[in-house]
């Protein structure tokens, strides 16, 4: 899906953050720019300013951890994998670079993650003081981890209605075409899950090269409350990878319990169908004898032979299935 280029400036106004009118005011002003789906004219005009390099797209993509995590002409370059709701069923996934100067921080992305949006806002409305790049990147990190609890929070709350209605269709009155309904949401979660462990699993190699570099004179390093921070995030981060991991137990144990109960309710479908037909094995049996062209059958000219045959087929049947009530088979 194409976006339109949005390039957004912050700059710190006392305890706020204060957004820039770029018509007016420099983007050396900023504490924070925020690039998103940017053009190249928006990347030039970045670069020139701070004398950095914007990374491409491509190079956003790079799976390697020195592609990910790297310092360049005096800035830090980090990237990770950080979520953003489409629609009310739909997530996507998708690199977000920060890139980390001493006085501010650059984020560039190709998609829109509401926990940068909901950050900017909160900034904006109340106080956060951010006096540095590195400020202003553990507040980003913090607000990523908190809409990533949130999801996780969400889908447990979900997994316990669908254990509810999975066991439910299992007894006779229930419905068994929820069980489709119910594949598909346990797919979602399955997809939203693995998507929020890979997010999780970006953040905690970052967070983990952060608090484990020490502090050199002239380099963006984290220093004295920062580390504690950071330390502090990184925690959750393993927190809440734990909680993904037993939610992926869960929607596995939900996914063989759905199919089991549907394995169930096809053999119940099964053992009807060979019931009734059992049952009128007999009764066809006794139709299709008297149903032969003999020119010698005595029971034809009895005046009870009618009857007679009618009975047999109704006490063949009623046999069985008094046999099967009996062994509880029904």
């Amino acid at each position: 899906m194409t976006r339109c280029s949005v390039l957004t400036a912050y700059r710190s106004r006392g305890q706020r953050l204060e957004r820039l009118d770029l018509d007016r005011d420099r983007l050396l002003d900023a504490v924070w720019i925020d690039l998103e789906a940017p053009s190249s004219a928006e990347e030039k005009a970045v670069e020139t300013a701070l004398g950095i390099g914007i990374p491409t797209r491509e190079d956003m993509q790079e799976i390697e951890v020195s592609s990910r995590i790297y310092r360049e002409n005096g800035a830090l370059f980090l990237t990770a994998q950080i979520l953003a709701t489409v629609a009310a069923h739909e997530t996507e996934i998708g690199p977000v670079t920060f890139v980390v100067l001493p006085d501010r921080l650059v984020s560039v992305h190709y998609h829109r993650p509401g926990s940068l949006t909901n950050f900017a806002d909160r900034a904006v409305r109340h106080d956060v003081p951010l006096a540095s790049g590195m400020d202003t990147l553990l507040g980003l990190l913090e607000a990523a981890v908190d809409r990533l609890a949130d999801i996780l929070e969400g889908e447990a709350r979900k997994l316990d209605l669908l254990s509810t209605t999975i066991f439910e269709a299992h007894r006779p009155s229930g419905k068994s075409e929820t069980l489709g309904v119910v594949l598909e949401r346990l797919g979602r979660g399955e997809d939203l899950n693995g998507k929020v462990n890979e997010s999780l699993g970006t953040l905690q190699r970052l967070l983990g090269h952060l608090t484990a570099t020490a502090d050199h004179p002239g380099e963006v390093t984290l220093k004295g409350r920062e580390r504690q921070v950071a330390r502090t995030i990184l925690h959750d981060v393993r927190s809440l990878k734990e909680v993904s991991a037993a939610q992926a137990e869960k929607v596995r144990f939900l996914l063989d319990a759905t199919l089991g109960v549907i394995s169930i309710r096809q053999s119940d479908i099964i053992k009807i169908f060979s019931v009734v037909a059992f049952v009128f094995l007999p009764p066809t049996l006794i139709a299709s004898i008297y149903g032969m062209n003999f020119v010698h059958m005595p029971e034809l000219e009895w005046p009870w032979g009618y009857p007679m045959a009618l009975g047999l087929m109704l006490l063949s049947a009623l046999v069985p299935w008094a046999i099967f009530r009996w062994k509880k088979w029904l």
